[in-house]
């Protein structure tokens, strides 16, 4: 055990030393995590070791990120490429450039995080909510993350994304006004929260997240306060997305009887607080919903929802691009098809998809476990000592096999016949973006 000397001024000089070892640390670790990731993509940089990089420790994501920065600066301001043993070369100056791009973003995320802590809050309402409160920087989701969807996510980003981005296009006559509310309707696992989650991310926007369950559990009997405290909040720290989850539970038809009153009155702070954020052009707050149910909504919440996006199943070829997407980090055998798993997953949501591959992952991993209990049994029989347990590296790729066997396993979750989906299409119709809007009679012969 090391003594902590009780000199003050030997305890100085040791922490001095302790300071400057941690640095030389964290320098070593740098220089090897960047020229780990230099191999690995064919590049070489000769004057590696007069980057100074002792102030953090950067993550195999971040040194990713930065050689793709130093190598774009690298192409655009070499005239002559130089290669070694086959390697592209790129210098320090270049890393440099892509360490000083990547410094920027993680300064800026530091000072949107300081500035949600500097919000003076009125009220212990919006001081428990604004610990609950995600800036763009930590919601770690993109619209790149969505396979499919391509027409909601480009919809979302007219209505959402430009508005937060750009107000001063907006500003100009009364039918540009941005829109203060979007639905996003359809069966469940379909990716409504993930998208929702994404608007934020690319807006740049604080994300705010309520749900009936939260409110019932934290705030029950004091849920008028708590709706009028989201409002307040949200047009402090605009631009934000207050996003309400299971929207339907929250805001349903008001003529129910059984109604609590507590209910209504919290149903009614909401609408009045909600036409308040309408009426303020400049007001850079978005009410976004999402629901499986949009048929149980109230009259009123659907006016204050002008657009209504359905989220519907992927068909084979966005089902494809999803699966894309969740195994674009996974190592896959050359003979895995996506093709032909998206084929048989007829009806799957996103979140099955999730599931089919996460089960498939499984079995690489179940089959080392059976290999390990094999070899321990046969070396107690043959008294010798246990063998070593394997690791990562002895876990082979996924194959089609994997995925066939995780098919018979791993079920479509949602029917596409079942009578909520066809309500749902049928209120598209009436209500949805694009809608016939002609009312057919629901058939009980189905």
């Amino acid at each position: 055990m090391i003594q902590i000397p009780q000199d003050e001024t030997l305890l100085s000089d040791w922490k001095q030393h302790l300071d400057q070892d941690i640095e030389t640390l964290k320098y070593q670790a740098n220089i090897s995590n960047i020229r780990n990731v230099l191999n690995r993509i064919e590049l070489h940089c000769p004057d590696i070791e007069t980057l100074c990089i002792k102030d953090q420790t950067l993550t195999n994501e971040s040194v990713e990120k930065m050689i793709g920065w130093a190598l774009s600066h690298h192409l655009m301001h070499s005239s002559e490429s130089s290669t070694k043993d086959g390697k592209l070369v790129i210098s320090s100056e270049s890393i440099s450039y892509g360490l000083n791009i990547l410094q920027g973003i993680q300064n800026e995320t530091k000072s949107v995080r300081n500035s949600l802590k500097d919000v003076v809050t009125e009220n212990e309402f919006e001081k428990k909510l604004l610990a609950d409160v995600i800036p763009p920087s930590d919601i770690g989701v993109t619209f790149d993350d969505i396979g499919a969807l391509e027409h909601v996510k480009d919809t979302l980003k007219e209505l959402v994304m430009l508005p937060l981005q750009r107000p001063e296009l907006f500003c100009k006559g009364q039918l540009t006004k941005p829109c203060k509310g979007i639905l996003l309707f359809g069966p469940p696992g379909t990716g409504k929260t993930m998208l929702a989650k994404a608007v934020a991310t690319e807006a740049g926007a604080n994300f705010i997240n309520i749900s009936m369950s939260s409110i019932t559990s934290k705030w029950f009997g004091e849920g008028e306060k708590y709706v009028k405290a989201v409002f307040t909040l949200a047009s402090k720290i605009a631009p934000s997305v207050v996003f309400v989850d299971e929207v339907d539970s929250m805001l349903g038809r008001r003529e129910n009887p059984g109604e609590h009153e507590a209910m209504r009155k919290m149903k009614n702070e909401f609408m009045v607080n909600w036409d308040g954020l309408r009426t303020k052009d400049k007001e850079r707050v978005l009410v976004l919903a999402a629901t499986n149910r949009p048929f149980d909504l109230d009259e009123a919440v659907i006016r204050r929802l002008p657009r209504r996006l359905m989220v519907n199943l992927p068909d084979a070829s966005n089902r494809e691009k999803i699966l894309r997407i969740i195994l674009t980090k996974e190592e896959l055998d050359p003979n895995v098809d996506f093709e032909a798993i998206a084929t048989m997953t007829e009806g799957y949501s996103g979140s099955d998809l999730k599931n089919l591959c996460v089960t498939a992952a499984h079995c690489p991993i179940r089959e080392i476990l059976g290999m390990e209990k094999k070899e321990k049994a046969l070396a107690i029989s043959e008294n010798r000592p246990l063998p070593a347990l394997h690791d990562s590296s002895d876990i082979r790729p996924l194959n089609m096999d994997d995925f066939r066997y995780a098919h018979e396993q791993v079920c479509a979750s949602v029917s596409s016949e079942s009578t909520n989906m066809t309500e749902l299409l049928q209120w598209n119709e009436l209500y949805g973006e694009g809608g016939s809007r002609k009312k057919t009679a629901l058939s009980y012969f189905m």
